[in-house]
């Protein structure tokens, strides 16, 4: 079984503000001088072309949680949180310099091009736009990094579609598929774990691999994830769960994102078959402690 890649998305988490991006990109990068088996892969953000993401009347309307708003109206609170390309250049070179992997969701055809032009590794396509078949095509055909979907408020027809499309070029092996369900937070019950199962039979020996995007509460469906057939993994990273804005409830601050990799990390090497019938650790104590079928004679016979 390959390592689990492990995805801090901080998306818009760090409130507009350059500074705090900084500051959890360091943080992240300092996890495995913490503990080696408690690394992050990747760290992800958003970007999104807000007047061509949005109806007009959308992007006038009211925020609809006023209380995470950081405008007065919607298209205003989404426009505080954007970083610019350049500046998501800058937050490229902050990861590299820290030894991770930097990577963008694109939520519009713009975006896309301007994300692609920075060459990432790999470029999210958020469940919200998986279906925004021009924007698809342009990655398909331009962009030769991975390219991940999450599968969120999505048909299985919708989805076959999605994976048809990539196939016509040829683009599987680069292509990864999340299950995932939309909701800040999921309760446990519509997590649906066993999708990860039904994409992996479905779809696991054509595309590069399946993952499990979470937007749930605590850490141990994740390890479930892993077991299940899952190898890639994303989690929402804030500083401060109780920060204002729509994704920090359903986020994993720093301990429990470094317990969530140290888990998955342990739960990845246990999950094994023997290399043997009697491991090397089983041998001091089979001479021990086995008994004999028949009484007290030397096991090593038996075998």
């Amino acid at each position: 079984m390959p390592a689990p890649i492990i995805i801090a998305e901080i998306g818009c988490n760090h409130k507009g503000e350059m500074d705090i991006a900084h500051d959890m990109i360091k943080l992240l990068g300092a996890f495995p001088i913490i503990n080696k088996n408690s690394y992050i892969n990747v760290v992800k953000f958003q970007k999104r072309t807000n007047k061509e993401l949005l109806t007009p009347q959308e992007y006038n309307a009211p925020h609809p949680v006023p209380t995470n708003s950081y405008g007065g109206t919607y298209g205003e609170h989404r426009e505080f949180l954007e970083f610019s390309v350049a500046q998501h250049q800058q937050l490229k070179q902050w990861c590299e310099e820290n030894n991770l992997v930097y990577s963008s969701s694109v939520w519009d055809l713009t975006a896309a091009k301007e994300i692609a032009s920075l060459k990432p590794k790999l470029i999210k396509v958020p469940s919200a736009s998986n279906l925004d078949f021009r924007m698809l095509e342009y990655l398909r055909d331009n962009y030769q990094g991975e390219i991940h979907i999450s599968l969120g408020m999505t048909t299985h027809k919708e989805e076959c579609e999605i994976v048809k499309f990539f196939e016509q070029k040829n683009r599987l092996k680069d292509l990864v598929l999340y299950a995932c369900t939309s909701g800040y937070p999921v309760e446990f019950e519509d997590i649906c774990l066993n999708e990860i199962v039904r994409l992996k039979n479905k779809y696991g020996d054509k595309v590069k691999g399946i993952g499990f995007s979470g937007h749930h509460l605590g850490i141990a469906v994740d390890v479930a994830a892993l077991a299940l057939g899952a190898s890639y993994f994303e989690r929402h990273f804030t500083l401060n769960r109780t920060w204002k804005g729509t994704d920090h409830a359903a986020s994993l601050e720093p301990q429990g994102l470094q317990k969530l990799a140290r888990d998955l990390r342990h739960s990845e090497l246990a999950l094994r078959y023997k290399s043997s019938e009697i491991l090397d650790v089983e041998e001091k104590q089979r001479k021990k402690l086995k008994r004999a079928r028949y009484g007290s004679v030397d096991v090593k016979q038996q075998r």
